[in-house]
């Protein structure tokens, strides 16, 4: 049985880390490009079509926005609380200069600062060729020694060789900087491809976090 997930409400947008809602539980990070499916991707995820306001318009995501999740692991009885987050979309050029130098210094900050982020699910369009600014922004998480997983997203929108080849030569272009490369999923929210290996990676973090707390009490 794979981990359900039994609610997904909004909680709150925050401006700033400090804003943010008690620390008191696991949380994910959804973080990408704008347009890169992250909207589509959560609700793939939680099973609402009307939960991440999906748009047309890149940018739209402009706040720390976070979700209040309860799932049941697979064999279990107890429901698990979890925050998962939607972030602002990095690289959107049409933004104010200023604006987007906030924008930065707020995702940085929350992303250093919060202290119960167990993993930064970074979305790469499977469409593509490895982008400068996605491979920048994954430097820069290794810098910091944050833990992140990659994710592609809109697999069913290429062929499957092409898709297999662009994440092929993104981790060669990684490997330039990498000694080490990190877990990853390849995904479609029109076919959920991916989401059962997403949740499963979840539902092991979430398990690990209350084995730890318990050693801790």
């Amino acid at each position: 049985m794979q981990m359900q997930i039994t609610k997904a409400a909004y909680l709150i947008s925050s401006p700033s880390v400090d804003k943010c809602p008690q620390p008191d539980r696991p949380e994910y990070a959804f973080i990408g490009r704008s347009n890169v499916g992250k909207s589509s991707l959560i609700n793939m995820l939680c099973n609402n079509a009307k939960l991440a306001k999906t748009s047309a318009a890149p940018g739209k995501t402009q706040l720390i926005n976070h979700y209040e999740i309860e799932s049941v692991a697979a064999n279990q009885k107890a429901r698990t609380k979890w925050f998962l987050v939607d972030l602002p979309g990095y690289g959107y050029a049409k933004r104010a200069q200023k604006l987007r130098k906030q924008w930065t210094k707020m995702i940085e900050d929350y992303l250093r600062k919060r202290k119960n982020l167990l993993n930064i699910f970074v979305l790469i369009d499977a469409r593509h060729k490895p982008q400068k600014i996605d491979l920048e922004f994954i430097d820069s998480l290794g810098e910091w020694q944050l833990p992140f997983t990659i994710v592609f997203t809109k697999a069913d929108k290429e062929k499957p060789g092409a898709v297999e080849r662009n994440v092929k030569l993104f981790f060669e272009k990684m490997k330039e900087n990498w000694e080490f490369l990190p877990p990853y999923f390849v995904t479609s929210a029109v076919s959920k491809s991916g989401k059962d290996d997403v949740l499963k990676f979840i539902e092991d973090c979430n398990l690990d976090y209350a084995a730890s707390n318990a050693r801790a009490e």
